[in-house]
């Protein structure tokens, strides 16, 4: 597995929060049961669905969670590593537009979704159909595609 060749920038979220991936619960009780704490650690608890797995996924962004962003990625796609401390983003929302498959008993699943984010004060979004694949009852990103 590939790891990070800098320091992980750790963003913090209170776990009373609302949480960043906007499903409408707090923190605690969404995303941050799949997060991998550290560098050093798994997650504690991996996703059911597809769409639980790309929540989490954004919330990793949205904490610059470099560690967990590489465990949840198909070893296939998967990057050497990533470099989130260099990302002048800023994430400030998700929308998911559908959910394809995705579900405990599937084996593969697609979400299109909405992400904001902010470079410099500018307001951008990123659109995309991410695939995913479970393996031994893992989500894992497999890549995405962006509509036009």
């Amino acid at each position: 597995m590939g790891t990070s060749r800098t320091k992980e920038k750790q963003n913090k979220i209170d776990s009373k929060s609302d949480c960043p991936c906007q499903s409408g619960l707090l923190f605690q009780q969404c995303c941050q049961r799949f997060l991998a704490p550290s560098s050093t650690q798994t997650a504690t608890q991996p996703a059911k669905t597809a769409e639980q797995l790309m929540r989490s996924r954004y919330c990793a962004y949205v904490l610059g969670n470099e560690t967990y962003l590489l465990q949840t990625w198909h070893p296939k796609t998967r990057p050497a590593h990533l470099n989130l401390n260099d990302s002048p983003n800023r994430w400030i929302g998700l929308k998911i537009k559908t959910t394809t498959l995705g579900q405990e008993s599937d084996s593969i699943g697609t979400v299109h979704f909405i992400a904001r984010y902010k470079t410099n004060g500018k307001a951008h979004k990123l659109e995309e159909n991410s695939q995913f694949e479970k393996i031994n009852d893992h989500w894992l990103y497999v890549k995405g595609d962006f509509p036009s």
